[in-house]
């Protein structure tokens, strides 16, 4: 048995100081404080120091990293991807597609879902896909972003059903636009498997955005970014996903595809139970300005934008940066901070009882933090994937 001191732990729900956490063959036992009951005279004990326990951070929304796109072919670009993934706190991941031809996003998907079976049958010892986030190609010509054009498809029952099959059942969340004819039948039928329906790339009025809610989706993909503008004669898909309640919806806090003052408004209309960070980071990630890989198509980082002729074309950012910026754009404690890149993203997904929190039967994955909020270690299922060498005086 393995026992882990630091000085505070966030669940996130609850602060502990002096906390001690359990761990017996990867999954947490007890969590609970040094107060409260002694270090078992049988575990091994882990003391972190004057650090910061949290629960590892979920990315729900991920095309790669390190100069990796996870529709790669290439056996070494998830590998890559989840090494820079541990070096910023992100212990579980959902790897996500972009608008591509038809056979590279079935091939795409069918490899994610070897990658994804492969860890969980496996000992699980490192970063970890643990379902697929379908961005496109059932998305509006209008708001495609550098989604292609031409790869746009049709949203059918026989179509989803090849993207079903090809990963498995893998997919676990899906990026839809509602006003697409034919996208409330595919609502319908995908919430029925579970998945969780994402409203975006959407240029839905709020007729269409509220029948889609109606049909099951529950959640809305980096919002403000490829949706129909809010107007106040015109509330469109913004409206509902601000002012309903039932509705949790994710963002990229970088300061570049948001202004932080419309991050600040966004947490203040949601609240930070129902906000959810998210990078869209690309292969681009942890590299320098250049040129890099997204689906099927090139875009280039100029002083850390990604960009695809004049428009955004995923991020740069990291989990880490991105709670420091809500903290910062939105005033947030680190307590609700950690919880929109923790326990939200695994509650959109269904997984919170296993991953998202620091519990007894929550597989053991922490983030260690020190006082400025930079990741120190990185830790799956008990073991010590990733620490930060101490930089040069």
């Amino acid at each position: 048995m393995l026992a882990c001191t630091a000085a505070v732990l966030y669940t996130p729900l609850e602060r502990i100081d002096r906390p001690l956490v359990l761990v017996d063959d990867g999954v947490i036992a007890e969590v609970t404080s040094r107060t409260r009951r002694p270090v078992p005279s049988r575990a091994r004990v882990v003391d972190f120091g004057d650090s910061v326990l949290a629960p590892g951070f979920i990315d729900i929304h991920i095309h790669g990293g390190a100069g990796h796109d996870v529709m790669e072919s290439d056996p070494g670009a998830l590998p890559g991807v989840e090494a820079l993934l541990l070096k910023h706190g992100v212990t579980s991941y959902f790897p996500t597609t972009v608008t591509a031809p038809l056979d590279a996003t079935l091939g795409a998907l069918d490899r994610l879902a070897v990658a994804i079976e492969a860890r969980v049958n496996g000992n699980g010892r490192r970063a970890r896909p643990l379902g697929i986030h379908l961005e496109g190609p059932f998305i509006s010509h209008a708001r495609r972003g550098v989604h292609p054009p031409e790869y746009l498809l049709k949203p059918t029952l026989p179509m989803f059903e090849r993207f079903w099959q090809a990963s498995r059942g893998h997919i676990k969340v899906m990026t839809i636009a509602p006003e697409v004819e034919g996208a409330q039948e595919i609502i319908k039928e995908a919430t029925k498997r579970g998945v969780c329906v994402s409203l975006g790339h959407s240029d839905a009025d709020l007729g269409a955005a509220r029948s889609a809610m109606a049909a099951g989706a529950r959640h809305a993909t980096h919002t403000f970014n490829a949706m129909r503008p809010l107007s106040h004669r015109d509330p469109g898909i913004l409206g509902l996903v601000l002012a309903n309640a039932n509705m949790t919806a994710d963002i990229i806090a970088d300061g570049i595809h948001v202004d932080p003052a419309v991050v600040e408004l966004f947490v203040k209309l949601k609240g930070p139970e129902r906000a959810v960070l998210i990078t869209d980071a690309t292969s681009a990630t942890g590299m320098p300005d250049g040129h890099y890989r997204l689906g099927a198509f090139e875009l280039e980082v100029r002083n850390g934008r990604c960009i695809l002729g004049d428009k955004l074309a995923g991020s740069v950012l990291t989990m880490d940066r991105a709670v420091r910026n809500i903290m910062k754009f939105a005033n947030l404690d680190l307590q609700q901070a950690l919880r929109t890149a923790t326990l939200n993203p695994a509650s959109v997904v269904g997984i919170s009882g296993r991953h998202g929190v620091l519990a007894s039967g929550a597989d053991a994955d922490f983030v260690v933090l020190n006082r400025q909020h930079e990741v120190i270690q990185t830790i799956v299922r008990g073991g010590y994937l990733y620490r930060k060498t101490r930089e040069p005086e």
